[in-house]
């Protein structure tokens, strides 16, 4: 027992070690970026704002989606690096709420708050919500109309949307031992017509990626590229490669990566992973299909699937480029 003891003692330190680490990183440079107004899709549009990390604004089959919102400056201790790309006040009324896992920088309490109550200012009513099996007591007190939970290729028809639970290779627990919660990926369907969106959640590489596609066959993927070093990390997150790797096995039309340069999770440099993945899809030809969205930027697509031009210029934000290239140096 003794002998067992210290063995786990040093690697229980080298946990701790590194989280300290990350804390402190990610308190060193003041945040970058600032919010924009989102743009609103017009009548039979997609629009897929990027809100930072997993974050995403849906506007689809004319409702408004949040997916794993996150508008918090802080997780406990860990600092964001990059302010949301929409302010609360500034989101339309929403929908729907849709969240992958209970993991700190998904389910966030204070933000899933902040946006009942400022739809409810808005427009008299509250959103609905849809979280995995397991996740319920994290939520039904927060006065969200209605509480929906599904496991793995459960689907529930809620405000004119089909919602389907995708698997993921990832985990669910809050804390350490509540290791009963569910986590998933999302497929979104509007019953009247439009564009598909699947948001996969946290995951690594699988090969769900090609079981979603030969079922759902989604227009658009929202795909996580970052939080992959050390070589570790990777039982649970994707690399851009393996993100690139994944869109093309579910065949969708159009890639969005997320889950990068918000928070310091993994020790590769902070503009890495678009680098990366840029870099692989030129290699494979498809560059044309990924697009890397600064914070608050939208990619409206028309009802047959085209990107339409912006209504809006650059300002109150950054270009994909600019954004990648501050990452590191803020």
């Amino acid at each position: 027992m003794k002998a067992t003891l210290r063995r786990r003692r040093p690697f229980a330190m080298q946990k701790i070690q590194q989280l300290v680490r990350l804390v402190q990183e990610s308190h060193e440079r003041p945040m970058t970026g600032e919010p924009r107004l989102p743009e609103i899709a017009g009548p039979g549009e997609t629009g897929v704002t990027f809100l930072g990390h997993s974050s995403f604004l849906l506007q689809t089959g004319g409702k408004n989606i949040l997916v794993d919102p996150v508008f918090s400056t802080r997780l406990i201790v860990l600092r964001r690096q990059r302010r949301p790309g929409v302010l609360v006040r500034d989101l339309p009324a929403i929908d729907l709420v849709l969240v992958t896992h209970a993991h700190m920088d998904h389910l966030d309490k204070a933000s899933l708050r902040r946006v009942v109550r400022a739809t409810r200012r808005l427009r008299g009513t509250v959103p609905e919500i849809v979280v995995p099996h397991g996740v319920e007591d994290l939520v039904e007190w927060m006065g969200f109309e209605r509480v929906h939970a599904l496991s793995w290729w459960e689907s529930v028809e809620v405000q004119g949307l089909e919602i389907t639970m995708t698997p993921c290779k990832h985990w669910g627990a809050r804390m350490f031992r509540d290791t009963h919660r569910e986590y998933g990926g999302y497929f979104i369907t509007p019953l009247e017509g439009g564009q598909t969106i699947y948001h996969s959640g946290d995951t690594a590489y699988f090969g769900g990626f090609r079981e979603i596609g030969a079922r759902l066959r989604p227009d658009v993927a929202l795909l996580p590229i970052g939080a992959y070093f050390p070589d570790s990390h990777r039982t649970v997150h994707t690399s851009p490669e393996e993100a690139v790797r994944g869109f093309v096995e579910c065949g969708a039309k159009w890639m969005v990566p997320m889950h990068f340069g918000t928070f310091r999770l993994g020790r590769e440099p902070m503009e890495e992973p678009v680098e990366r993945l840029n870099a692989d899809a030129i290699r494979r030809g498809i560059e044309d299909k990924v697009r890397v969205l600064a914070e608050g930027e939208t990619m409206r697509l028309s009802r047959a699937g085209s990107i339409l031009a912006s209504r809006k210029g650059d300002e109150g934000g950054e270009s994909s480029s600019r954004m990648a290239a501050s990452y590191e140096h803020g």
